[in-house]
């Protein structure tokens, strides 16, 4: 099944030639990439619903954490990989680790 799952902007940068918007997001310590352009508001610190990659939307703190796990408990969010996690995230963000 495939789901967005909400995370939370951790760092932002520009790739080629700064037509790419790049954020790192940390779904609950798990760092992954993800465009923002169909987001082209989202700042650090946001939360954002991703899609394959693509941040598709803005979501609020409460929610975010809400629907993340939820997501957890449904065992849907076991394509974040451990390989992934940056120590010292989870506490920045608020979040544990999946």
């Amino acid at each position: 099944m495939c789901l967005a799952i909400p995370g939370k902007i951790q760092s932002i940068r520009h790739e080629y030639d700064g037509k790419i918007k790049m954020a790192k997001v940390s779904f609950g310590g798990i760092i992954k990439d993800a465009t923002l352009d169909m987001v082209p508001q989202a700042e650090v610190g946001d939360y954002v619903l991703v899609h394959v990659g693509v941040a598709i939307s803005l979501v609020d703190e409460t929610e975010a954490k809400r629907v993340f796990e939820y997501l957890e408990q449904m065992g849907e969010t076991d394509e974040l990989t451990e390989g992934d996690y940056v120590p010292g995230q989870v506490e920045a963000a608020g979040w544990r680790k999946a």
